[in-house]
């Protein structure tokens, strides 16, 4: 009998009508737009009774409340302004507690933050009326040699520090060797990272309720190695077999540790997924198309 996902299972978007009392409102301190939106948004939320804390700062926030170890209170509600970096590193601050993520676009692409800056007000109220899906996003936990753990919402990517030799890097899924990779790094993403690093390095688009992994190679020396889709329970893990300096580590984005040729991280499903919102009835494919600039149909251009 063979293994296979069970789609059924996968975490699919449902409405979200969670009781908000309390909303913490990040704004981008370098965008004076966002800055005034994010005023606005207070101003919405407070004529609506509810408790409000408006940060100018948002990224430098989190990044203070992920190096704080105290337990404080959490908001109910996470309002984002900016684009998938502001959102990811509100997903790291509260990674061991997920708090629901509303991301309200500023950046370039925004795949994470799909409310556009000038339909703030209508994501905003779809999700407070009860209107807003929730979309649970599965993640996936590194663990080093020394037992550190990290959460990506994202990727993990191991890649060569400078532009010398590449690497070789040797993959075992649920303790079965899969390949031995001669290249400048490998990719591990969640759906949500499918269309981050991962696109960029040749993987493929995954729907971001999907449940899997992405393991693509960066610049692989055989033309041969291609990117896999690997079943979400899998127990993986990277063995550094080669590299002339320890092969550099970053989750979401963020440089986390080095692993030493001979050393072994483990990548696995985390069993918890993360909350991130968005409007009511909106299309995941047309974001796609806005956001990868996929041309018209032939219809429309006809």
């Amino acid at each position: 009998m063979t293994n296979s996902v069970d789609l059924r299972s996968a975490p699919r978007p449902e409405p979200f009508r969670a009781s908000i009392k309390s909303v913490l409102v990040l704004s981008d301190v370098t965008r004076e737009a966002s800055l005034r939106q994010a005023q606005e948004i207070e101003a919405l939320l407070l004529a609506r009774g509810l408790e409000v804390e408006l940060v100018e700062d948002g990224r430098a926030h989190c990044s203070a409340l992920e190096a704080s170890a105290a337990s404080l209170p959490r908001p109910d509600l996470c309002v984002v302004l900016g684009g998938d970096g502001t959102v990811l590193s509100t997903a790291r601050a509260f990674a061991q507690h997920p708090v629901p993520i509303l991301g309200i676009n500023f950046g370039r692409v925004g795949y994470l933050a799909p409310v556009q800056a000038h339909q703030w007000q209508v994501g905003i109220e779809d999700v407070l009326d009860g209107r807003a899906t929730l979309e649970p996003r599965m993640r996936l936990c590194l663990s080093m040699p020394d037992g550190a753990q990290t959460l990506a919402l994202n990727d993990v990517v191991f890649s060569r520090q400078s532009a010398g030799s590449m690497v070789g890097l040797q993959l075992e899924a649920d303790g079965v060797r899969v390949s031995e990779y001669h290249a400048d790094g490998l990719i591990f993403a969640t759906p949500s990272g499918s269309t981050a690093y991962s696109l960029g390095a040749g993987g493929p688009i995954l729907a971001p309720s999907m449940q899997a992994v992405v393991v693509t190679p960066i610049s692989a020396h055989a033309l041969a190695h291609r990117p896999l889709v690997l079943r979400p329970d899998a127990i993986l893990s990277l063995r550094v077999l080669a590299a002339r300096e320890p092969v550099a580590v970053s989750v979401d984005g963020q440089a986390v540790q080095v692993l030493e040729t001979g050393q072994t991280a483990r990548i696995e499903r985390h069993p918890e997924t993360y909350p991130l919102l968005a409007p009511a009835g909106l299309d995941p494919w047309r974001r796609l198309r806005d956001r990868l600039g996929w041309r018209a149909s032939l219809a429309e251009e006809e």
